[in-house]
């Protein structure tokens, strides 16, 4: 985990923030909508989410799913969730985040 950490910061502090959204509010996801600063975030987050072995880690570490929305959109998801991540990575919820009126991304 601090392999992670250490190596990509600005994608630690998003799963990080989502992680303690969910803890806190208790809603079965938290999904990021904030447009990363820059392109090294940007890339932080595609690693991130890219690497089946780091996904996996910050899963188990956070106890929750992961998912990842075309560009910046990340979501957590409890693990009863289903019905939520479904409806996250399904093919309508895709389509709608490419149009720039709904999600800058």
């Amino acid at each position: 985990m601090d392999c992670i950490r250490e190596s990509l910061p600005y994608a630690w502090s998003v799963i990080e923030r989502l992680a303690k959204e969910l803890d806190t509010t208790g809603v079965p996801s938290a999904q990021n909508l904030e447009v990363p600063p820059d392109d090294a975030s940007w890339g932080e987050l595609f690693r991130l989410v890219g690497s089946d072995a780091m996904r996996r880690a910050v899963q188990r570490r956070f106890g929750v799913r992961m998912a990842f929305q075309n560009c910046c959109r990340v979501g957590l998801f409890r693990l009863d969730a289903t019905k939520e991540d479904e409806e996250f990575i399904s093919p309508r919820a895709r389509l709608l985040n490419q149009d720039p009126s709904l999600v800058n991304c």
